[in-house]
């Protein structure tokens, strides 16, 4: 990828791969649709090939997409990023106390008659995102230094309120409302499991990577050959996890499009209040454009392999609440890419940073 301040300057300096970007998501969503509809037990094969749990698929894919990101942060600079109380307070505020009960405000207003929908929804809002938003975060040339250490906290605040807030918001919350009530069944350990795969690998490799490249060979080489190399591979892995996704509930999807539609309509107005809302509040205070935009998509994101799993594990594979579930991500996917070009727009509004350039 190129410079921050190059990216997106001059459309024929990107690469093909970045220039059409948004036609090689919507032929892996049509792809995988197309698969998941046509394929005989697709679906099926795919859900087979895991480990405790995981599905090895979204696990690779993930991983493919998270480590050339990762490789990129410059380790040594996170100090910058643990002295800015603006930005990890409010990221704090926005991702464990606005985007919960946004969700839950939202799955009770738009599903009050559809209850396995709704509590999907909610443990959505519940998992907040550790890996899709670090290559959204890219992709908008926000400050990578900024997101590891964002997604870093989400994993341990993940770990320790998940399972708190979830019997808050889907029994103790709703009894004091005069609402339905229901449970989930989680334990801290399935929610570090998906901490340490699908944010522990990724990072430790693409840690252990700059520290070796730059020792060897110096940051100059590192950055300008092994970066461009492996660059690519973030968005190789990225369109072949939404592949996978949508070929998961390809049939179900084409079969209950009402259904769909009905969940999509709340995660709508969810990604876009907590996108704008984190946008306003960065741009209030003065954190500047690329901290802001990771401020914005840190806020926006959702750990949907968390919530998937949950789903699965307390309901069933076959249950609304899974349903939701997939459905989240399939919404965020193309909500947030469309969100990476507006942040780049609005790049324009902001002074120019002074900080240090990105590869």
């Amino acid at each position: 990828m190129t410079t921050t301040t190059e990216r997106p300057a001059v459309v024929g300096k990107l690469s093909t791969l970045d220039r059409y970007l948004p036609v090689w998501i919507c032929a892996a969503m049509v792809g995988g649709l197309m698969a998941g509809r046509w394929i005989p037990r697709l679906d099926t094969a795919i859900e087979k090939v895991q480990i405790d749990g995981i599905s090895l698929p979204i696990a690779l894919g993930l991983l493919i997409m998270m480590y050339p990101v990762l490789a990129k942060v410059r380790y040594d600079r996170l100090d910058t990023v643990t002295g800015d109380r603006k930005l990890l307070v409010s990221s704090l505020l926005l991702n464990w106390v606005l985007g919960p009960a946004l969700m839950f405000a939202l799955a009770w207003i738009f599903l009050p008659d559809l209850p396995e929908y709704r509590t999907g929804l909610i443990i959505v809002g519940l998992a907040r995102c550790i890996a899709m938003v670090i290559i959204w975060n890219d992709l908008a040339c926000g400050d990578r230094e900024a997101a590891a250490v964002l997604v870093a906290i989400n994993s341990v605040f993940q770990v320790v309120m998940f399972a708190v807030l979830g019997w808050f918001y889907l029994s103790v919350l709703p009894g004091w409302l005069g609402l339905e009530q229901t449970s989930i069944d989680t334990s801290p350990w399935q929610i570090a499991k998906s901490v340490l795969i699908f944010l522990g690998i990724p990072l430790l490799a693409g840690y252990l990577s700059r520290r070796f490249g730059e020792r060897v060979r110096g940051r100059r080489w590192y950055e300008t050959t092994v970066l461009p190399r492996i660059g690519p591979w973030a968005l190789y892995g990225l369109l072949f996890t939404i592949v996978i996704l949508f070929a998961l509930q390809g049939d179900r999807i084409t079969s209950d499009p009402v259904d769909v539609v009905r969940i999509a309509i709340p995660l709508l107005a969810y990604f876009a209040i907590m996108w704008g809302g984190g946008y306003l509040l960065g741009a209030a205070l003065g954190l500047g454009y690329q901290r802001t935009t990771t401020l914005a998509f840190t806020a926006a994101g959702n750990n949907f392999e968390l919530a998937i799993a949950v789903a699965i594990a307390t309901y069933g594979a076959a249950s609304g609440q899974a349903l939701a579930g997939v459905v989240g991500p399939l919404i965020e996917v193309p909500v947030l890419v469309g969100l990476v070009y507006v942040s780049l727009a609005l790049r324009n509004r902001f002074a120019p940073s002074k900080g240090p350039l990105h590869v």
